[in-house]
């Protein structure tokens, strides 16, 4: 036998989703990798999956075995799901996990939570692919979910990171890596998408009934359930542009029934304020810049609509007056989440009644400025108007002065000591990243280290961290990223 058939440890696995048709996923086991080595270990995410025992008692060795996919742990039953999905727009009719194996799910006093390897092997859906990962794309991925996690923005999150001991060839040759991915579920409008483009009705009502179950137990119908799925999402996003996150990909594939962040590939966080911004290399016109984020997501939850129409009880018609009425809902759902995070941010709250307006007003400053993002709000935060005056060397501006005055009338001291609440000191920075990257592949992992350490508390100022709150310079500045498949 060989070591993926043989159970190593026993881990409380309860896989729901593999026991839904067969048509929802291929059952494949991870491709044996030849000499894996444990880059990092996430121990309190472990503990807080049930994990921390069953890992303490292995050495790093034997960690390798476990994240590269080579052994399996006791009652895993390793799928990879089937999904469709809108790519730019565009129609794909199958997409599917191509690169990433579910093992199962374990089951907390938390919640249900799936455990998968990406990067783990060749599956039915790779379309030619090799179904590996290389080790820039896994080490940004832990990075930036683990950041969002510790900004307190729901996401999946990062287990385990391990090299595979071979060469992955992409634009050139680059070291394999496999990426423990930890997710609430990983069903995304795509999935839905799916089944209703072959009008399998069956398996569109099997996978609503198991959405609801999982994350929507309180919804009695199907229209609760886009209720909850549209509000989650609006959630999300108002956040993701609280901290000045650009998914750079928001294909329906990458939108989480759930309300998770999900699928790190291109994604940046804006140094310089600029609704237009874009890094996505693939993201040539703009489609998922970070003002337009909000109307993606309509078009996804629109399409997500579309895909639970075939399933509704009585005339379709009814059903798609009653979704389109929802799916329009997202604006004002959308804009009082976005309202209250602008709030939150300026020390206004998140009910005040012109937290929207000031807020919008404050961002046109930091255009009109030139302002970086994280730190406009942050030198607000810490200083006050002159503070923030001094950060972008407008002290005199009369304009900013006459909304600084307004700002001022509208807050109190109380409700200006919560904004370090709202408003990060450090984020993930591109060229930061990148250059955690970069010393990685020559074989440093000291700043993947202190670059995670850095953004464990990221709302917490520590002056030995400052180096991690400047704005890149010229030289240093990002302007593309990729989604590094």
């Amino acid at each position: 036998m060989t070591g993926q058939d043989k159970p190593h440890a026993h881990v409380g696995f309860d896989n729901s989703y593999a026991r839904l048709p067969d048509r929802f996923f291929a059952r494949v086991a991870p491709t044996l990798a030849p000499d894996p080595q444990l880059l990092a270990l996430n121990r309190a995410l472990a503990d807080r999956l049930g994990l921390a025992d069953t890992l303490r008692a292995m050495n790093d060795a034997e960690l390798a075995q476990i994240f590269a996919g080579n052994k399996m742990l006791a009652g895993a039953d390793p799928i990879a799901q089937a999904y469709a999905g809108h790519q730019f727009g565009g129609w794909v009719p199958q997409l599917g996990d191509g690169r990433a194996i579910l093992l199962g799910e374990v089951v907390t006093d938390q919640g249900r939570f799936d455990i998968q390897l990406k990067g783990a092997g060749p599956t039915p859906f790779s379309r030619m692919g090799d179904g590996r990962a290389w080790l820039g794309p896994v080490l940004r991925e832990y990075v930036l979910s683990e950041a969002m996690a510790a900004f307190g923005i729901p996401t999946t999150r990062a287990l385990a990171a391990v090299t595979t001991g071979e060469d992955i060839l992409r634009e050139d040759i680059r070291p394999g890596a496999v990426l423990t991915r930890v997710a609430q579920s990983h069903i995304r409008v795509g999935t839905f998408q799916y089944f209703a483009a072959q009008d399998d009705r069956e398996a569109l009502r099997a996978l609503a009934d198991h959405a609801i179950a999982r994350h929507y137990p309180q919804a009695q119908s199907l229209d609760d359930l886009l209720i909850g799925m549209r509000d989650a999402q609006a959630r999300l996003i108002a956040q993701w542009m609280g901290v000045g996150f650009i998914h750079g990909v928001m294909n329906t594939d990458n939108m989480t029934i759930s309300g998770e962040t999900i699928d790190y590939g291109p994604a940046a966080f804006m140094d310089r304020y600029d609704p237009e911004q874009v890094f996505s290399s693939i993201d040539q016109f703009g489609r998922y810049a970070y003002a337009n984020q909000p109307n993606i997501a309509v078009w996804n939850i629109a399409q997500f609509a579309t895909s639970l129409l075939p399933i509704c009880d009585g005339p379709r018609e009814d059903a798609i007056d009653r979704f389109t009425q929802i799916v329009q809902g997202f604006a004002d759902r959308f804009d009082a989440e976005w309202h209250a995070v602008l709030g939150r941010k300026l020390g206004l709250g998140p009910d005040h009644p012109q937290a929207g307006t000031m807020g919008l007003q404050f961002l046109e400053h930091i255009a009109r400025l030139g302002g970086d993002f994280t730190r406009a709000f942050r030198a607000l935060t810490d200083g006050g108007l002159s503070g923030f005056e001094a950060e972008l060397g407008a002290t005199g501006d009369q304009a900013l002065r006459d909304w600084g005055m307004m700002w001022e009338a509208e807050t109190t001291p109380e409700t200006r000591a919560k904004m370090g609440q709202a408003n990060p000191v450090r984020i993930p920075r591109n060229h930061q990243v990148e250059a955690m990257i970069a010393a990685a592949l020559s074989g440093d992992l000291s700043k993947f280290q202190a670059l995670s350490h850095a953004l464990a508390a990221p709302y917490t100022p520590d002056p030995s961290l400052s180096a991690y709150e400047a704005a890149p310079t010229a030289a240093e500045r990002v302007t593309q990223t990729f989604c590094g498949t």
